[in-house]
């Protein structure tokens, strides 16, 4: 899978990839990376990327101009399966999503900053919009870096356990069971025993139980879908 993260900060992606399961992912060769600054797609002395709004109101927003001529100039060196735009009135990131689009093998990820991007951008090229939440970031970086997350380490091999992932909570709409390691009893708190029993179609019956209540109490709308 190769991903190309758009954006106008790409510091402020460095840190998320070069770091535990991300970095393991791209030394590996499982996944490419690449950080594309906006700036040096404009034909501005001052590299400027944004501009007021058309028929007032306050915050810039984001031209079409050079985010065109990123976008263009990547396709022109590859097909890619999806451009996606991070906004926070995108649909909500999930695990099916991340699933979804695990399977690609190459992204546009571009990052949203100021007020927005122009409409014409959304309209013309953007294939996906996703938001990681009902809340507002200072830019999309945060949230791509999150996505990337979420895609990269369900990539086949990433993982030391392939299986890892298939447990992970919402990958059935249920929330993961209690988990518990050493010590078998700490300060008088214990590990439930049928743990112990060796019962393991007992225990992965006990596992469905657990996570089914968990999901019941705490996030009752994922038992909706």
């Amino acid at each position: 899978m190769r991903i190309d993260i758009i954006t106008v900060l790409p510091e402020l992606l460095h840190s998320p990839f070069n770091a535990s399961i991300l970095k393991r992912a791209i030394d590996a060769g499982l996944v490419e990376v690449h950080f594309h600054n906006l700036r040096d797609y404009t034909s501005d002395n001052y590299k400027s990327i944004d501009d007021t709004q058309f028929g007032g109101g306050a915050g810039m927003v984001m031209m079409i101009e050079p985010i065109d001529k990123c976008i263009t100039a990547l396709k022109e060196q590859r097909d890619y399966n999806e451009v996606i735009y991070m906004t926070p009135d995108g649909v909500t990131l999930n695990q099916g999503m991340a699933n979804h689009l695990s399977l690609k093998e190459n992204i546009i990820i571009l990052c949203g900053h100021y007020k927005g991007v122009d409409q014409r951008v959304r309209d013309q090229f953007i294939t996906r919009e996703i938001s990681i939440g009902d809340y507002v970031l200072s830019g999309g970086e945060l949230g791509a870096a999150v996505l990337c997350d979420a895609i990269i380490r369900l990539i086949p091999g990433v993982l030391g356990n392939e299986t890892s992932a298939l447990t992970d909570s919402f990958q059935d709409n249920l929330l993961a069971p209690p988990i518990y390691t050493r010590p078998r009893e700490y300060k008088g708190w214990k590990v439930p025993e049928l743990l112990f029993s060796g019962n393991f179609p007992k225990i992965e019956k006990w596992r469905e139980e657990q996570a089914y209540q968990r999901t019941k109490d705490r996030r009752p709308d994922l038992l909706d879908d």
